[in-house]
């Protein structure tokens, strides 16, 4: 059975760290929304006389978000359907909060719930100004925005709840404050792998 592992939360929390790091002990398939959305969303913005890294505006998620999830969840489901683990990273903030999303998902390339094993790595940090200074320290255009106005960016960074109907068991809230040690590595790993 295929595992569909998504890592979640908010800017500078981690995830893509956590799941490279990962990805590459287990060999799997890594899809950052990221990495496949940012040439589309580029060449969207640009195409609109926009930012080409504005990635926080009303224009950006209004032409360019969902395209970007579009992209990165087909090409991780056609791994998925081809018996390959898949570990896919972004905020899916939308996404969780709609019940019927992942069997939707899911139904698009015939596979039930039951049929894909899948998991939920929601990364966090304990506070607000440890997200403030890694994506500080990021250094990336991308934060400009973010930076700038922390104060109402800095709503999105809360926990939130996953509604898909997955059991307690298969989501995971990891608080990524400190060092990434071996111990933790494992932990997860046994998470993904039970």
């Amino acid at each position: 059975m295929s595992k569909l592992v998504f890592f979640l939360g908010g800017a500078g929390a981690g995830k893509t760290t956590l799941a490279k790091a990962l990805a590459r002990r287990s060999r799997a398939a890594l899809f950052d929304m990221d990495t496949f959305a940012r040439p589309a969303a580029e060449a969207i913005m640009t195409s609109l006389g926009l930012d080409p890294n504005d990635r926080d505006s009303a224009v950006y998620k209004s032409q360019c978000r969902d395209v970007g999830y579009r992209i990165t969840m087909d090409a991780a489901l056609e791994n998925v359907e081809l018996g390959t683990d898949a570990y896919v990273i972004g905020p899916f903030t939308k996404e969780t909060e709609e019940p019927l999303w992942l069997k939707n998902e899911l139904s698009a390339i015939g596979a039930a719930m039951q049929k894909v094993e899948v998991k939920v790595i929601f990364v966090s940090l304990p506070n607000e100004e440890l997200y403030r200074e890694r994506v500080r320290q990021r250094g990336s255009a991308l934060d400009a925005w973010k930076l700038e106005n922390w104060a109402q960016f800095s709503q999105s960074l809360v926990r939130r709840t996953v509604k898909w109907p997955l059991p307690a068991s298969s989501i995971f809230y990891f608080d990524n404050d400190g060092e990434l040690t071996e111990d933790k590595l494992l932990d997860i790993e046994g998470f993904i792998q039970h």
